[in-house]
């Protein structure tokens, strides 16, 4: 049985530049209420990009996290962006490679049970090698990692990145 939560009221307590953070209050279908806490954002791409045997990852470090994680090139939607606008943007600004074709292979939400970030996963089809040129605050490497080495690096904990190891799980095998 699903049981959808009515809102009642939003209040808004923080606005930033990437996430919007509200306290809201609910009601169940049974008439209790509820309140929830949401964290607003405007969504992101990611996109999996294999040639040759060898998949593209970027390893930066993550403030939140408090270390470097490795994952599939990734951005954040600029809002109203068409998300495989954004998906070739983030591959070229990342990695300098640029792909033909972009195919949308899932749509998943990264943390549901807070946050309505939705994330858009491509596979890059028909690249060709550019330049990269990362935003101003990301330093990142780049490698061209080995499926079966990545699928490794996924199994020993060493990829913990959720949107990487969704789109590992979407390689061709």
């Amino acid at each position: 049985m699903v049981v959808e939560e009515k809102p009642l009221r939003k209040e808004y307590l923080y606005r930033g530049t990437i996430v919007t953070l509200r306290r809201d209050e609910a009601v169940f279908p049974d008439g209790r209420k509820c309140r929830r806490e949401v964290v607003e954002h405007p969504g992101a791409v990611c996109v999996l990009c294999v040639q040759a045997g060898k998949v593209a990852l970027v390893k930066q470090y993550r403030y939140a996290c408090g270390e470097a994680l490795w994952e599939v090139p990734a951005g954040k939607l600029i809002p109203g962006e068409d998300p495989a606008s954004a998906a070739a943007r983030e591959l070229e600004e990342e990695t300098g490679v640029k792909a033909e074709r972009l195919a949308l292979l899932s749509v998943f939400y990264s943390s549901p049970g807070f946050s309505n970030e939705k994330i858009y996963l491509f596979r890059a089809e028909g690249m060709r090698e550019g330049e990269s040129h990362p935003d101003e605050d990301e330093f990142l490497d780049v490698a061209w990692v080995p499926l079966e080495e990545a699928r490794e690096m996924a199994e020993r904990g060493e990829i913990r990145d959720a949107k990487t190891l969704v789109a590992l799980l979407r390689i061709e095998s």
